[in-house]
């Protein structure tokens, strides 16, 4: 499937293409549609760029500029540039994806990911993730927002930490009334 690198976003204009990907593990996001049914699907496809990575990587999609088609080492350097930690983040996007998870970008929760286990629309992210460097401290005052972030939309707080180049340790932080 053909893909087209616009700034810091990942195009796929085919709209057979668009759908198929999107039904194969709820990549991207049609454009102007917010809650998508696969077969529904009439529009193009964003991509964000460590989906687009994962998909290259995996040889799903193929990803040019106007000037040339990108190799997924010209994808990572673009993805340095525009992503703070970016090898930990991929890290952890790409061990939950391989695991058969969905994991979608968790601005809207303030965190890094958030995890689906059958996907967006069908249920709700189960889990909240933040992705941290071995060794950085954490204070109380973030696991306590943290955990009231979590609680208040019902989701369980995981603290993902990678180990090495392709290992992740992962922490959970549960709540429970007293």
């Amino acid at each position: 499937m053909k893909s087209e690198l616009i700034e810091n976003r990942i195009i796929v204009w085919d709209i057979e293409d668009s759908r198929k990907l999107f039904s194969q593990g709820y990549f991207g996001k049609p454009i102007g549609i917010p809650k998508p049914i696969p077969e529904e699907i009439d529009a193009p496809l964003i991509l964000d760029l460590i989906e687009g990575l994962y998909l290259l990587e995996n040889k799903k999609i193929t990803i040019s500029t106007r000037k040339q088609k990108l190799t997924a080492n010209q994808l990572v350097e673009i993805c340095k540039k525009e992503h703070h930690d970016f090898d930990k983040k991929y890290l952890v996007y790409k061990n939950f994806r391989d695991k058969g998870y969905i994991i979608n970008p968790g601005i809207k929760f303030g965190c890094d990911f958030a995890v689906y286990e059958k996907g967006p629309g069908i249920d709700h992210a189960p889990f909240l993730i933040q992705v941290y460097s071995r060794g950085e401290s954490i204070s109380s005052t973030g696991i306590v927002l943290a955990g009231r972030l979590a609680t208040t939309v019902r989701k369980q707080f995981i603290l993902a930490i990678p180990k090495g180049k392709d290992q992740v340790d992962f922490l959970a932080l549960d709540w429970w009334k007293a």
